[in-house]
């Protein structure tokens, strides 16, 4: 039997390529399996990229039927569908050079493609193959969690994995699903020209957000033309009258809604059943995740794995965060665990709803006191410039310190990194007060944020008598 190779790496999404390319140019034997027919995974294919570019596209058709409010006059016609999704393939091609195979073979990974099996724990067949490792990292991602609807099988509907390759704009689409995925999808149709309902479950949109925020979201995105229905389960589906469309029932009172598509965007599922991750000794988690120590090892140690399999932040930063992790660990044995006090998180609407740190509710969990600061964005000079104002940044702040962050704002994704290091480094609150930004910018939220929290503190009685006493003694 041939000797094992030092890394095997199943999943060819980020966490497995950043794992396979620094494993293959530090010389080790490294082999690389990826299921589907290329790399990049789930974010360059069906997820991240191809919705940003999707936003983006529907972002510009706003921007023109909105012109009139900044002076311009312009005129926008029907969208059609097929060029805007023609742009979104040209973008996931443009991206796909960087994740090329024979990129990859250069490093000197070994890049087969085909579905990976556990045979016992230091061995996969691939394509009848035996594939033998001294070490293994699993990276295969997740797919779309499709809920127990009655009927759901009877009509047709997509998901992130197909819904770009819709060449049509349907007139009637329900997004069943309030998460991120959902939310950002069903602003971008509506803006394309769909009428849009979303269909939540739960009593919120984007629950793991700030609630106050997420109102004043669900509010705006209303104010565009989405319907969205909260705390309301589907709970039938079936063919519609008209052929092509479908029948939704909602809640317990028999509503009925008819559409022409139906997007499911009900959260996410560890795509590990393929692995056969019992035959290998792998200890599960109760929500299908793989079980993995603060070192992202699993119950069988030399198996390393990161980012959707093991959770439990679903974003491709933090795949690529844990492969640096694993890297650590796995290649230079030396001792490295993962740190999830501050990761930052996006969720890609018009204004953007970013998040970092604890929420109010896991403060309070916590028993940590703490103060909130709040400062609107209307109140920021260059929004009002730009004519978006809606939203506000939440800073959570304990011991002078923040701990968590919440921001709906333009550019809220860009704009949370000043406070991710903040948070991370432990900068006291103080220092971005008084730290210089410049003007006008959105980044003066931050400042304009901390500077308010001390406002009372500086403007005080105390503050007032004794800034008299200094300037009646000193010359």
């Amino acid at each position: 039997m041939d000797s094992p190779h030092d890394l095997v790496v199943i999943g060819g999404g980020v966490g497995g390529l950043v794992t396979a390319s620094v494993a293959g140019q530090l010389g080790l034997d490294v082999v690389l399996i990826e299921r589907e027919p290329a790399l990049g995974g789930d974010c360059l294919h069906s997820g991240c990229v191809p919705s940003k570019t999707l936003i983006r596209s529907a972002g510009v058709a706003h921007t023109a039927r909105e012109a009139g409010r900044f002076g311009v006059d312009a005129t926008v016609g029907d969208v059609d569908l097929t060029r805007v999704m023609a742009r979104v393939h040209e973008v996931i091609a443009h991206i796909q050079h960087h994740d090329d195979p024979d990129r990859f073979r250069g490093y000197g990974v070994d890049v087969r493609f085909g579905e990976a099996h556990f045979v016992d724990s230091h061995t996969v067949t691939v394509k009848g193959e035996w594939v033998r490792g001294r070490r293994f990292v699993i990276a295969t991602g997740s797919k779309p969690a499709i809920p127990p609807i009655p009927g759901i099988e009877t009509i047709p509907y997509l998901t992130n994995e197909t819904v770009f390759k819709a060449q049509t704009l349907p007139e009637r689409l329900a997004v069943v699903g309030g998460g991120p995925i959902g939310i950002e999808l069903a602003q971008a149709f509506s803006r394309l020209g769909s009428r849009v309902t979303v269909i939540e479950a739960g009593e919120s949109i984007l629950p793991k957000d700030d609630p106050v925020l997420t109102e004043a979201l669900q509010a705006h995105l209303q104010s565009e033309g989405i319907t969205i229905h909260t705390a309301t389960p589907v709970t039938g589906a079936r063919p519609g009258a008209s052929a092509g469309t479908a029948m939704l029932e909602l809640g317990e009172t028999g509503e009925t809604l008819e559409v022409d598509e139906v997007l499911i965007a009900a959260g996410r599922q560890p795509n590990i059943s393929a692995l056969d991750p019992e035959t290998a000794g792998l200890d599960l988690n109760a929500n299908g995740t793989l079980q993995v120590d603060a070192r992202l090892r699993t119950s069988q140690r030399h198996i390393y794995a990161c980012g959707d399999c093991v959770g439990p932040f679903p974003f491709t930063h933090m795949a690529e965060y844990q492969a640096g992790i694993i890297i650590s660990n796995a290649i230079f044995r030396l001792p490295r665990k993962v740190d999830y006090r501050a990761v930052p998180w996006v969720t890609y609407t018009d204004p953007e709803l970013a998040h970092v740190g604890m929420t109010g509710a896991e403060a309070e969990r916590a028993g940590i006191e703490h103060e909130l600061a709040v400062f609107p964005v209307a109140d920021v000079d260059r929004a009002i410039a730009e004519g978006c104002t809606v939203g506000e940044l939440r800073l959570r702040i304990a011991k002078g310190r923040i701990i968590g962050a919440s921001l709906l704002a333009p550019h809220a994704g860009e704009l949370i990194h000043e406070l991710t290091l903040a948070e991370a480094e432990r900068i006291p609150l103080r220092k971005l007060a008084s730290m210089v930004h410049a003007y006008p910018t959105l980044a003066q939220i931050t400042k304009r944020a901390a500077g308010a929290h001390y406002s009372p503190q500086l403007f005080s009685v105390k503050t007032r008598r004794l800034v008299k006493w200094i300037n009646r003694v000193l010359p």
